[in-house]
């Protein structure tokens, strides 16, 4: 059975005057301007707003995917404003769960593969990750799927994959970047009922950019920006 660690409750997220500014050649442009936002942990927080608003460069900045260019950010205690590569790396290996738009799926893998692939990449005793691998699908309902390849799935079935493969390691984290815009309805409404579960169960602190109505309206508090502020 899946059941959420025990953890100090402390914010999750705290940025402070958060900036990040892309130049090319003599044209700068600000993403993320002067944010100041806090997540606690357990969290479900849905970031709206129009393209271009800046949300999924500030999801970014809360992964570690990218580096602002001034203020801080501190994610499950680390300070991600002047934290190393190495220590960025073992952020990502150890406390943070990502979930991309296009899946990002082994296609030579099958699904249990797959959702084991964070423990094999950090060299883990797989014999323990199997059993909760399976836990993990049968909570995103792809427990009959383990043996058959991304190919074989619809692109709803792989995003719930992608959802068990982040949770594998028992993120404080999980963030997901438009985790529903490729999809119809139906699978739609499946993302949906896993983002809950996910919530409800208290396995991770939740962070989703999204457009859809839908996904915003599940969310437990929702953050709106607009040209890269907080709106």
């Amino acid at each position: 059975m899946l059941r959420p660690e025990t953890r100090v409750a402390l914010p999750m997220i705290r940025c402070h005057q958060l900036t990040r500014v892309y130049t090319s050649g003599d044209l700068s442009v600000p993403a993320v301007r002067e944010v100041d936002l806090e997540i606690a942990t357990g969290e479900f927080v849905a970031i709206t707003g129009p393209s271009g608003s800046g949300k999924s460069t500030l999801l970014n900045l809360i992964g570690s995917l990218d580096t602002p260019d001034s203020g801080e950010i501190v994610v499950a205690g680390l300070p991600l404003h002047r934290a190393t590569e190495a220590e960025k790396t073992e952020f990502r290996r150890r406390d943070i769960g990502i979930v991309f738009q296009f899946f990002n799926l082994m296609p030579t893998m099958t699904v249990l593969e797959n959702v084991l692939l964070p423990l094999s990449l950090r060299g883990d005793d797989l014999r323990a990750g199997r059993m909760r691998a399976a836990d993990l699908l049968a909570l995103v309902g792809l427990e009959t799927r383990q043996t058959h390849f991304p190919h074989q799935l619809s692109g709803g079935e792989m995003q719930r994959v992608a959802f068990a493969r982040a949770l594998i390691h028992s993120p404080r984290l999980v963030i997901a970047d438009e985790p529903t815009g490729n999809l119809d309805s139906q699978n739609r409404d499946r993302i949906l009922e896993v983002l809950r579960e996910i919530h409800g169960k208290g396995l991770a602190t939740l962070v989703v950019v999204t457009h859809e109505e839908e996904v915003a309206a599940s969310a437990s508090r929702r953050v709106e920006m607009a040209d890269g502020r907080l709106a």
